[in-house]
């Protein structure tokens, strides 16, 4: 007499594949140690490069690299080359559907858990020397702001997408904008007309002046300038419609914090309009234009948006004779846009 058999059902471990078994395996053996956890924790909302994280957790890099490599080859984290150096950042979900949930449960469930102090010390040094070089770079360099930046891309090729950009841009009303990190102020030409009230912030003194000067020229008296980063306390109440980012991210050390902050500053129904470098390999734009970032990808800009409560509503990619290429992107709050 033959026994009938029950066919394997999709919950049934005996019907996974052996490969997907074998990557779990390895996506829980490597989350299973403490420090590899921290180095996950620290990457959560920025990259550093292996020298960096060496000073962050004070460890020799033979030991760092063993445990990096171990992360990579679960696939928790993801790798980028910028000139002679490596940068580590957290794996983006969606690459294996199968693993995204035990994927990002374990990232939720270390972001709960507090850094020791050493390491958020040594941390907030690193993103203060960061802070400090790009302020320095600026600083000795604003007399030849214009020429700086025609190295790479010049306003005039990205200024006009910019500007139609946001004047399609769903707003519910114009009252008040801001502008982080104006430059010469070229762009607030743009802005002042379209806002009652305009914010221009910057860390850097004598960009400030500069943007001041241009203004002035130009006859607009609707702009309030501010010395300071997006986590003055100068900002506090600001309620903007419309956020500019022009060319600054790949000049901050934290440019998901930046995101993040300036995101906390929205009206209801505001939006963002970031312009910024895609991801590139030219490593003397460092010491010649002070960037500390070579580019963004795409996707690592848009997880920082939506990590920030925003969403994409639209994008333009601009390709340049030079080989760089610029985005731009419009993100709103989520939810509040269709």
């Amino acid at each position: 007499m033959q026994h009938a058999t029950t066919a394997p059902t999709a919950t049934d471990p005996g019907s996974a594949p052996p490969g997907q078994l074998t990557a779990m395996a390895n996506l829980c053996k490597a989350s299973a140690d403490p420090l590899r956890l921290q180095v996950l924790r620290v990457l959560c909302q920025d990259s550093f490069g292996v020298s960096e994280l060496c000073a962050i957790f004070d460890i020799r890099q033979p030991a760092l690299s063993h445990h990096l490599k171990v992360l990579a080859s679960a696939g928790l984290v993801a790798t980028r080359r910028e000139g002679n150096s490596i940068f580590y950042r957290r794996s983006s979900l969606g690459h294996r559907a199968e693993l995204e949930p035990l994927q990002s449960r374990i990232f939720a469930s270390v972001d709960r858990i507090a850094l020791p102090p050493a390491i958020d010390r040594r941390l907030a040094r690193l993103y203060h020397q960061r802070e400090e070089n790009s302020r320095n770079f600026f600083r000795d360099n604003a007399h030849k702001f214009r020429q700086q930046q025609d190295l790479i891309a010049s306003y005039e090729q990205y200024a006009d997408t910019v500007a139609q950009m946001l004047r399609d841009a769903p707003l519910a009303r114009r009252d008040t904008a801001l502008e982080v990190g104006p430059g010469d102020g070229a762009f607030l030409l743009e802005l002042g007309p379209l806002f009652q009230r305009v914010v221009a912030l910057d860390n850097a003194e004598r960009m400030l002046a500069q943007a001041r000067e241009r203004a002035a020229t130009a006859g607009l008296d609707n702009i309030e300038f501010v010395h300071g980063d997006t986590a003055s306390d100068q900002l506090q109440g600001l309620a903007a419609d419309c956020a500019v980012i022009n060319m600054v991210l790949h000049h901050t050390p934290a440019p998901g914090q930046v995101l993040a902050d300036v995101a906390a500053r929205l009206a209801p129904n505001g939006v963002v309009l970031v312009t910024d470098l895609c991801s590139h390999d030219q490593g003397w734009a460092r010491e010649n234009c002070g960037d500390l970032w070579l580019g963004f990808d795409p996707q690592a800009l848009g997880q920082w948006a939506r990590d920030a409560g925003l969403e994409d509503i639209a994008s333009v990619y601009l390709a340049q004779r030079n080989g760089f290429q610029i985005q731009v992107r419009l993100f709103g709050r989520t939810g509040t846009h269709s």
